[in-house]
């Protein structure tokens, strides 16, 4: 796939001009909800479409600037690839600017764009000082090096300068892993008319394709992905990057809320205790205490807890990061290197944040070997780097695996000893883990493919294939396909795949119609009707007869004279019989006729079908059998 996703985040302080600037660059009035027009703020995430061509497409969010809104805030820029700070020429840095500058360092949003907006309200001088307020404000930051662009979003000056600056910025930058296991953190669920449950969210990880079955974490319930839509337009897949709309069968809305997160892997863990690695703001307005109640945002979901300290009792400020735990009141959905903000309940504030150590934290003891632990976790065992590896790309050669762990081949080769791992046509290493979760996934559309399709004698094995190559590499695909015909829980029939017990079947609930059909066939011997009319006497409905006669005449149960008579398959070998057994190896339609006694309607097609099943050769007015 060539084509990448992006999405941006427009940030800043309220009334600073995000919405106005973000209606600028798309044309698209962000400010959905009867009460942020009479407010004149956003309170809920507002997306648009910002950019695409055939090499890239980039949507914008507009999240909130207040401050009793930062919970909506953290939920957008959460999931972007690039910020947008917005800061108004006539008020210069503000408090939620800075606010907003923490949480995007502690998310980890690398790259950023200042827009300086309402230029054309202040004199050129106003606008110099406000942009070396700027310039103070972000030293020592990862947006120390961020362009500036002056802009006014009424009148349009420099609009489409920092349309350009975004699109080539984002051109330069590597997009979000679409390989690996799809990831979807929740931030909105609503019903359609007609349609049932939609949850909107940005695409973390992976891909999404119409269909798929679903798992939505942590309250492990299982969901098809009915419908896809992105920017309101209809598509088959999502991507890494997007934002999408995602129309989901086997669920209601009242099962599902925002902080849920829809997976397509088991290898997402839910857990309540987490193993951080952890950085406070410059400018703490309250001591942080041992087991201090806090408020975790991390993807979509906000859950109280506490944070647990191993090495202090209270932290008044601190440069370093802090190793240390969040014991949660609720189960999220995480893994290693996640981001998060920390969040003070009262008086609100932000404390902090920083990144997942491992998600699955265990009870551990006060004091510097639990530091010296978290410390060894933070850099990762051999094996921890070997398994990071191998979840993101799925399989890798030895060659690889060293440039991705920075691990020596000795030290990789005594590691991939274990039973853990598996080597694939001696070329790859995969995990067993990852074998047997694609092995999943392969019953599962085999078996979906059954109940669409229980006619067929599997799926064909090139289209079970195209609709996993985009998250896993060929080489594996085909290994785990073998791999499940070896333990029988697979088959394979020429280009077909199918589960191994799997028989070929009318539709259950048309069987019994379609043996009183077949029961009628037979009776009516060699004098029959056309044979639509013994599916439409026995109330088959027009979409499945094509379908129905195709399998029985595969399973031989009837054979076709002219593709309008058919005789049932017993009585079409009842006459083959008759005619060889009463006649020499040559004969011609009078002595046909004469045994088998039939008009020569169909008499000729008879002998014709015999001509092309090879059973006879025909020579002028004789034929001969073969």
């Amino acid at each position: 796939m060539n084509k990448r996703y992006f999405t941006i985040g427009m940030a800043g302080h309220i009334d600073h001009g995000k919405t106005t600037l973000t209606k600028a660059l798309t044309n698209v009035d962000t400010d959905r909800l009867k009460e942020e027009k009479e407010r004149n703020i956003s309170i809920e995430l507002g997306f648009a479409p910002l950019f695409e061509d055939d090499e890239i497409q980039i949507s914008v969010v507009d999240v909130p600037g207040h401050e009793r809104f930062i919970r909506q805030m953290i939920a957008g820029v959460a999931g972007i690839d690039l910020v947008v700070l917005v800061v108004a020429a006539d008020e210069g840095v503000m408090p939620q600017t800075r606010e907003h500058l923490e949480i995007l360092k502690f998310l980890g949003v690398k790259n950023g764009i200042v827009a300086i907006t309402k230029i054309d309200r202040v004199d050129e001088e106003l606008i110099e000082i406000v942009k070396e307020d700027i310039f103070d404000e972000l030293q020592n930051t990862v947006f120390e090096q961020a362009p500036f662009v002056l802009v006014d979003s009424l009148s349009h000056k420099g609009v489409e300068e920092l349309k350009t600056d975004i699109i080539d910025t984002l051109k330069a930058q590597e997009m979000r892993d679409v390989r690996g296991a799809f990831r979807l953190p929740i931030d909105q669920v609503f019903t359609v008319k007609g349609q049932g449950t939609v949850v909107r969210g940005t695409v973390y990880e992976g891909s999404i394709e119409e269909g798929q079955v679903l798992t939505i974490l942590p309250k492990g319930l299982h969901v098809r992905a009915r419908q896809i839509q992105v920017h309101h337009l209809q598509v088959q897949h999502a991507f890494a990057g997007q934002r999408a709309a995602i129309n989901l069968s086997g669920v209601t809305k009242e099962e599902l809320e925002r902080g849920d997160v829809l997976v397509s892997s088991e290898h997402f863990i839910v857990t309540k205790t987490i193993d951080v690695a952890m950085q406070v703001v410059s400018d703490l307005d309250y001591i942080v205490k041992q087991r201090m109640p806090i408020k975790c945002h991390i993807g979509t979901s906000e859950v109280m807890g506490r944070i647990v300290f191993f090495d202090r009792n209270t932290i008044e400020t601190e440069n370093d990061e802090v190793l240390c735990q969040l014991r949660l009141d609720e189960e999220i959905v995480t893994k290693r290197g996640d981001r998060f903000i920390l969040r003070r309940p009262t008086p609100t504030e932000t404390i902090g944040g920083g990144w997942v150590i491992e998600p699955r934290g265990e009870k551990y003891k006060f004091g510097y070997r639990t530091i010296e632990q978290l410390e060894q976790k933070k850099v990762g065992t051999a094996k921890e780097r070997i398994i990071a590896a191998l979840v993101e790309a799925k399989s890798l050669s030895l060659h690889e695996l060293i440039k991705r762990t920075s691990l020596s081949e000795e030290s990789l080769l005594t590691e991939l000893t274990s039973s853990e791992f598996v080597l694939i046509h001696k070329k790859e290493y995969t995990m067993q883990s990852i074998m047997e979760t694609l092995l999943e996934e392969f019953t599962d559309r085999i078996s979906y493919h059954h109940t669409q399709h229980s006619m067929k004698p599997g799926i064909n094995k090139a289209e079970l294939l195209h609709h996993l190559q985009k998250d896993f590499p060929k080489t594996l695909l085909e290994y785990v396909l073998d791999y499940g015909v070896e333990r029988d829980l697979l088959s394979k029939n020429g280009q077909f795949v199918a589960l191994h017990n799997f028989i070929p079947h009318v539709p259950k609930n048309w069987q019994k119609r379609t043996e009183n059909m077949l029961s009628k066939l037979k009776q009516d011997g060699f004098q029959v009707r056309y044979l639509a009319d013994y599916f439409k006497d026995d109330g088959i409905p027009d979409y499945l007869v094509n379908d129905i006669k195709h399998f029985l005449e595969e399973e031989e149960k009837i054979v076709s004279l002219d593709g309008q008579y058919y005789w049932h398959g017993e009585v079409f070998q009842e006459a083959v019989t008759r005619l060889k057994s009463e006649t020499t190896s040559a004969f011609d339609i009078g002595i046909a006729k004469q045994i088998l006694g039939l008009s020569r309607k169909l008499m000729i097609p008879f002998l014709e079908k015999l001509d092309q099943l090879q059973l006879t050769v025909r020579e002028e007015n004789k034929r001969f059998w073969k």
